[in-house]
Formats: C-alpha cells, structure tokens, sequence
C-alpha cells in the first residue's frame, strides 16, 4: 500500500476526527446477554483472519519508514517516508512459528509494488528490472513464499503485474508474466488460492499503470485476465476490484475521469459479472507521514470514539452497495486493512489500536464479510510483529486469543452498539454448544455484563493505553524461552455479573450454553 489513499481519503479524516461521545448514563451500565439462546447469523471462512506480507517485502526495496528509526523532524509530512529493506527472511524460525500459531489463514503477497514487479523465471534473476518494471521477484523468492505458506498453514492470494512491462504494442494487458509466475508456482508443487487482477485499480496513476488509464481500459485488460485465469487455473478464485477509499466525503471521491482515479462503480459497470468474490480495501485515515490528520482528537480520543470504530461499517456499507448492485449474491473479502494507510500511525503498534482490530473483526464478521487480511505481518508500524525483532505487539495477541476462542459461526448476541458496549458473539471454537462473546468497553468507565452461566473471561487491558505491552488478565504478555508462546489461560468467572474495566476488551467463553446454533 503505497500512498495509493493519499488522493481519495482526506475528507475522511476530518469526518472521524471526533472525540469521545458521553459516557452512558448508569442506567445503562449493564448489558445482559442469554447465550444459550443466541441466533445463528452466519458463518465466516475458517482463514476469516488473514494478513498481508507485501511484495516489496518479498524483492526487497524502499518501503514505509517505522517512525521509531525516523528522525524528529520527519515524524509528519516530510520526504523521509520511506526506508530501505532487504528481503524478508521467511523462513525464520520465529516468523514462522508466530504465523503458524495464527493459521489457518490467507497469505496476500500484492500491495501497490505488485503492480510493476518483474518474475524472473530463469536461475539468475536480473541485478535490474526490464524497461516497464521497477522491482524484480526472483525464483527464489517466490519460493520462499509457498514454503512459508506450506510452513504456516496458510494459502497463497495475490494480484498480476499491469505495469507498462507487460503490455503489447497497443498498450493492452498480455498474460505472459502471470503465465510464469502461476507455471513456476505449480511446477514446484504449490497454489495460488485467489487473486485481484491488480492492486487497487480505483488509483492506477499511483498503481503504476500507464498513464492516462481509465475504466474502459482496465475493463478491456481484466477480460483478458479473466479468460487466461479461467484456462490456466481454474480453481483460482478471482478476485475484484479491490477498490479503496471511496467513502469519504464526496468532494475527494474519485470521480468518473477525475484526473488520477476510477470510479469503483464505472469499474463494475464496464467489467461485467467477472469476478467470483467482491473485494475492497478499508483504512480509516492516512497516516501523518502522508500529511494525514486525525483533526484535534488525541490518539487515545480517536481510537476508542465511536465515530472511528464506526468507519469499518461505513466502508462496508459503501462497497456492499456496489457489490448488490453489480455483482449480487457474491461473497464480500476484506483484502487490505489496517489503522492508517502508508505504514500506520505510531499508535497502530500499541494497545490503542486493538480496539479498531477486534471491533473490526467482530464488526465485518456479524456483517457477512468472509475473510480480512490484515495489513502487514511485520512490516512498518501496522504490522503485527515487530519489523526488526519480530516481537509480538498488541494486535498480534488479540489475533491469537480470536483464533483460539472464536469459531466460524456468528451468532446475534442481541445487544444494541452503544459506548462501551461493543458485545460480538461466535460459536466457541472446539467446544460444541459453547459461546463465545467478545466485549469491547471502548468507555472510560466501568460497565457490567450480565450472564446467566459461569465462564472464562480473558482481559486484554495496557497502561497507558499506548503502550506496546498488554496484559491478559493483569499479567504483561510476551514470549516465552526459545521463542515459545504463552499459554493463554482464562480466570473462572461465576455466573451473575462480570466486571468490563475501562477502556478494556475482554472474551469470555461459557461452554455451557448448550446453544444449538452451535452443535
């Protein structure tokens, strides 16, 4: 993700630039919950939690510079946005067994550098890029990404180069490139699960399409990808448009030919019903290293205000609305996500923004979304694992405990959203007839669920609230010797009222709800 936000998204900023709404009044305090008679919504994809590792992480190259190794002075709008880094090691043993612990998922290998990286399908990958690329992926490389895969039980998504590299004299998309890289990938016994055509379409100027491109053309190039991916892999789920950034205010929406961008709704309108899942992108804000602003909110404001938890839906809601009008029936996949675009604010490594990825989750999982990726594993300031280090941050030990409680099944936990009230609930996982809830007290006072069983509750809580540590039930989390993750265990609850501390997010599980929906 380049700054591929930059163009289409600055109104947004201002519109979740809000602070804290009041408190609920203490009549309003306790939310009761009947477990045993929660609904059946849906189901989610068992890799509904997925991650992104970029692929200018894979080639190595110039990516978002961690404000920890910036100077002071380029903390904000400033030319020191990016650092160099070489390829990422994936077969260390530590990324490996932090990924695992996260699996099953989706592994999304695309970003804006996709676009314009050159597969070198020879033993000895080019020192340089051809004309028309910028970033060359060798063999090796790419390999090392299905053995991680493999390493981690995860499945490879991806998107195609569409740079000018890989067009013919007439400027159209050729399948020559993606022909290799799908070619090499089977012949060395791996399986690229799904795929966008490209990288954000709805900003190719930043995307490193040729210039002047625009909806017809990108419709013209995607029909050419759609009968080469219907021959040359057919169980490859194609994925599209990948589109982000549209629901901000109107006047930085991308207009039909506004210089630079794409309607994602003249996309759909010239494409036609190609795709077999509906795609989009969601961040919330840009980063201040792209001169983005969270207005006069502080970080700790914004993070728990209602109006920034509520922006996952607003973008699900925009592009749901293409999706039934272009593409209806058809499954909905959060492809790229994360606190800001262009590598996340400093706050995106802390505890802070555990609220937005749990919320989030919860959010798009009762809403019918299938699958969220987030973006990065380990790499800038969003990323779950430290770049460096590979230590693991808040976010990552709210994705582990999601992974080991929360099932597949969504079920209607009968609670309205409101300030310090965020209540989700899923089948437990590996436990039938249990339930699990998960509560985000996102207000600065104290509130009380109420449930008619025992249980086990797991407190995710930091102070101050931008810390880089959490704790689990009052205990700092963090590895163990050899790299080993903790065991997470709950405290016993009774059955009657369970406490929600302030500003803090709690799963409870209560395997004895007998809820049918969950057999």
């Amino acid at each position: 993700m380049a700054k591929s936000l930059l163009l289409v998204i600055t109104a947004a900023i201002v519109g979740i630039a809000s602070v804290l709404r009041t408190s609920a009044s203490s009549a309003d305090m306790s939310i009761s919950v009947n477990p045993s008679g929660m609904p059946r919504l849906g189901t989610v994809d068992a890799r509904y939690q997925s991650y992104n590792i970029e692929m200018v992480e894979v080639t190595g190259g110039r990516f978002w510079k961690p404000y920890a190794s910036a100077s002071p002075s380029a903390q904000s709008n400033n030319p020191e946005l990016y650092e160099y880094r070489p390829p990422i090691d994936l077969s260390n043993p530590k990324l490996r067994k932090l990924a695992a612990a996260l699996g099953p998922a989706y592994l999304r290998v695309s970003g804006t550098w996709a676009n314009s990286t050159y597969f070198a399908d020879a033993g000895h990958a080019p020192s340089l890029p051809p004309p028309g690329f910028k970033d060359v992926l060798s063999r090796q490389q790419w390999k090392g990404v299905i053995d991680f895969a493999a390493a981690v039980d995860a499945k490879i998504v991806t998107s195609m180069t569409i740079s000018p590299g890989v067009r013919d004299a007439s400027g159209v998309w050729t399948p020559e490139q993606a022909r290799r890289l799908i070619e090499f990938t089977r012949s060395i016994g791996g399986g690229i699960a799904a795929a966008e055509f490209m990288n954000e379409p709805s900003i190719p100027a930043i995307g490193g399409a040729p210039k002047g491109y625009d909806a017809a053309a990108y419709a013209r190039d995607f029909k050419v990808f759609e009968r080469f991916a219907r021959q040359a892999v057919p169980d490859m789920i194609i994925l599209g448009p990948g589109s982000g950034g549209e629901t901000a205010a109107s006047d930085s929406a991308p207009r039909d030919g506004s210089e630079g961008t794409i309607a994602t709704r003249d996309i759909l309108r010239r494409t036609g019903r190609g795709i077999d899942v509906f795609s989009y992108h969601h961040y919330g804000a840009l980063s201040r290293r792209c001169a983005g602003t969270p207005g006069h909110a502080t970080p700790e404001e914004l993070a728990l205000s209602e109006d920034w938890l509520a922006s996952t839906d607003q973008a699900l809601a925009f592009y749901r609305s293409l999706r039934d009008a272009f593409e209806p029936g058809k499954s909905i996949w959060l492809t790229e996500t994360a606190e800001a675009a262009c590598g996340g604010n400093p706050q995106a490594s802390s505890f802070l923004d555990t609220f937005r990825y749990l919320d989030q989750l919860g959010q798009l999982a009762k809403a019918g979304v299938q699958v969220v990726m987030h973006n990065t594993l380990a790499a800038s300031d969003y990323g779950l694992l430290d770049e460096t280090t590979l230590t693991p941050r808040p976010n990552y030990w709210g994705a582990l405990l999601w992974r080991k409680l929360m099932g597949a099944t969504v079920l209607d936990p009968g609670v309205s959203i409101a300030v310090g009230q965020h209540v989700y609930a899923h089948c437990q996982r590996d436990t039938p007839g249990g339930v699990t809830l998960l509560v985000i007290n996102n207000d600065r006072t104290a509130h009380v669920l109420e449930t008619p069983l025992a249980g086990r509750r797991y407190t995710l809580s930091a102070e101050p609230l931008a810390n880089g540590e959490v704790k689990l039930n009052g205990k700092v989390l963090k590895l163990g010797d050899n790299d080993n993750i903790p065991s997470l265990e709950g405290v016993a609850t009774a059955a009657g009222p369970v406490e929600l501390g302030p500003a803090t997010i709690t799963f409870l599980t209560l395997g004895g709800a007998g809820n049918e929906a969950c057999r």
